[in-house]
């Protein structure tokens, strides 16, 4: 046997652990990534496995890749919705925040650890970005469903703050060396950072899009793989020219995801599992990489410097950034608390060992130990956290599935499928009742395995499957319309417009997206607007509009209106 397939069979059992693993989180309470680092710690050196890993170098490139792959898969999951919705406090908590986190950690960890004041900024800057991978497996994962704005801002927060946390760590590692001065170098250094990589990003990102719907390549399956190596693409060039590659992967990522392309189903589905790997690769190879009985030597240290990150510079890093925004006082304390570090600090405090630091060994366990510390300790108790603070809303109906469909890669409509259950509110209905927007078309009923044709006129019955073309704006209301969620639209229903016919009634309207209007009303749409000289106001959680100036023949637009 040769060497190399030594370390492949190595590999495998470590990731086949690693993934069988993941099913003892939810019995547990902890985060996967830390059962991940686990695995690692057990097959390391000091642990059962006994396998000697201590190639920072190697370390070092496996897991930027490995956080390459995980930051593009969610920027591809990230919508176009979700950034308009949080951006801007996001965008505040991924720089100014990871820096007020940097230095309030960093002045206490070089009180506690007695070292210079410049590395305990350096440890600060270390772990003052919370981890993408974490976020996302944690909120999408353990079933945890908070408001759009709240989950979007945690989500777009941990997924923009590695490269402010990357700046400080290469700023003040160039400090400590002397390769590097204070003041405009250090400000051309963060410009170059940030523009380089946005801007590789957006350029990656549109022009992937562009490429991936003219190209015809031989094989269906290659067009993931495209899509992929776009994602290393952005980051790679981003990177060459002096820029963020994190920030530049996760841009293109949220281009691509926001757009439309051929297989992208597939697509989505193979990169999410590309991320999974990535991620368990990384943790186990991270827990490979320490020595345990070094980390009880900083035992209390760590757990000192640990308190104060989680309750002293979190949340003061936080409150100010949002003080003036419309999130609440709970919604404030839950931000503070999903400040999860995991592979991201372990990773920038492998930059110490390359750049030769004295205090390299120390800075590495104490992060490596606070990391465990805030992983298990945010991540296990984050259900607990949001029910406490009533943050828990009620799922987002989603009824229908979209069919993967290559040919309609540059059309815009859906064809999605929905199974009717016993408890959907259409069932017993006709086809002909259900107040369907004008741009959403039925084209086919399966009863019993037989095609039912809806020129037939069909009652709707439990096991029924429709297809139908949907407009991708129009998705929450199909999902509306065909749930058993009561007052679904409180989560779930979209604020678009749609087209209805003229008329249809106020009762039907209120009876399927409930509105709170008598069910038996049977005021038509066109009737209600021709009566009135300025805009009718129907309640639809907030509110909805149908104005008069909006009618066109037998058709009326019915739009609920922003917050």
């Amino acid at each position: 046997m040769f060497a190399v397939d030594f370390e492949i069979l190595i590999a495998a059992v470590l990731l086949f652990i690693g993934i069988l693993s993941s099913m003892l989180s939810p019995r547990l309470g902890l985060p996967m990534l830390v059962l991940f680092l686990i695995v690692g710690m057990l097959a390391g050196e000091a642990g059962i496995g006994g396998i000697a890993f201590d190639d920072a170098q190697a370390a070092h490139a496996m897991g930027t890749l490995a956080l390459a792959i995980i930051l593009f898969d969610g920027g591809l999951q990230t919508s176009k919705a979700a950034i308009k919705m949080a951006w801007k406090p996001a965008s505040l908590l991924a720089t100014v925040g990871v820096a007020i986190t940097a230095g309030i950690t960093g002045i206490a960890a070089a009180t506690i650890l007695g070292i210079p004041p410049l590395v305990g900024l350096l440890l600060g800057a270390i772990v003052g970005s919370t981890d993408a991978a974490a976020v996302f497996s944690i909120l999408r994962g353990a079933g945890i469903n908070i408001s759009p704005r709240l989950k979007s801002t945690l989500e777009i927060e941990s997924a923009s703050n590695d490269p402010m946390a990357i700046f400080l760590t290469v700023g003040l590692l160039g400090l400590i060396t002397s390769e590097m001065t204070p003041g405009m170098e250090m400000v051309w250094l963060f410009v170059k950072q940030m523009g380089i990589g946005a801007l590789a990003g957006l350029g990656i990102g549109w022009l992937a899009v562009k490429l991936i719907n003219r190209l015809k390549l031989i094989a269906a399956g290659l067009y993931p793989v495209l899509v992929a190596v776009c994602g290393t693409l952005a980051f790679g060039v981003a990177a060459a020219l002096d820029g963020s590659g994190f920030l530049a992967t996760f841009i293109a990522g949220a281009i691509i995801g926001n757009s439309r392309f051929v297989y992208q189903h597939a697509t989505f589905l193979f990169l999410d599992g590309l991320a999974w790997l990535s991620q368990i690769a990384m943790f186990v190879m991270l827990g490979l990489l320490v020595n345990p009985p070094s980390l009880l030597e900083v035992w209390a240290e760590g757990l000192l410097i640990a308190v104060i990150l989680v309750f002293v510079a979190r949340p003061l890093a936080v409150a100010p950034m949002l003080a003036f925004s419309r999130f609440n006082l709970r919604e404030i304390t839950m931000i503070s608390w999903v400040g999860l570090r995991g592979s991201v600090p372990i990773i920038l405090a492998i930059f110490p060992l390359l750049f030769g630091i004295a205090e390299a060994g120390l800075v590495f366990n104490v992060v490596f130990f606070v990391v465990l510390i805030s992983a298990t300790l945010q991540g296990s108790s984050l259900p607990w956290v949001a029910r406490k603070l009533k943050l828990i809303e009620p799922p987002v109906p989603s009824v229908s599935k979209k069919l993967e469909i290559p040919s309609l890669g540059d059309v815009e409509s859906d064809l999605v499928e929905i199974k009717l259950n016993a408890s959907c509110k259409v069932i017993g209905r006709s086809l002909d009742e259900l107040p369907l927007p004008l741009e959403v078309d039925i084209a086919m009923l399966i009863r019993n395995n037989k095609v039912v044709t809806p020129q037939s006129h069909p009652v709707l019955a439990v096991n029924d499957y429709l297809f139908m073309t949907v407009q991708p704006r129009l998705h929450g209301y199909v999902n509306t319309l065909f749930s058993s969620v009561e007052r679904a639209e409180k989560s779930g229903l979209e604020r678009r417009a749609a087209l209805f016919h003229g008329d249809v009634t106020l009762g039907e309207l209120a009876q399927f997206y409930d509105l709170d209007l008598s069910p038996n009303d049977g005021t038509t749409l066109t009737s209600l607007v021709s009566k009135q000289r300025h805009p009718v106001q129907l309640s639809v959680g907030t509110f909805a509009r149908v104005t008069d100036a909006e009618i066109t023949d037998t058709m009326v637009r019915f739009s609920p209106a922003p917050y």
